[in-house]
């Protein structure tokens, strides 16, 4: 784990991706479902006050930025795949 990864998730991006991204909640509701778990911990966490949970709170939030990002790099590729495609059968 780098240390970014450290200060900014608490774990690595490969943990991330297993953890999270390839969870049974992420087969069976989707990753929306796993960004708005970690986004109502980490508002349950900043609840608390003290500096750990503020501290976890910060890094779930960074968490769910990482997989909307990865979403969103997956998303930009299927529309680029598909866009090359109708290109194709245009031509």
């Amino acid at each position: 784990m780098t240390e970014f990864e450290t200060k900014c998730y608490g774990i690595s991006e490969r943990d991330i991706r297993e953890q999270y991204m390839n969870s049974i909640t992420a087969r069976m509701t989707g990753l929306e479902m796993v960004v708005m778990g970690l986004l109502s911990d980490a508002q349950e966490l900043q609840s608390f006050g003290h500096a750990q949970a503020l501290d976890q709170s910060r890094k779930n939030m960074n968490i769910a930025k990482f997989i909307l990002s990865e979403m969103i790099e997956k998303r930009d590729e299927l529309l680029s795949k598909n866009a090359k495609k109708s290109h194709k059968v245009a031509a």
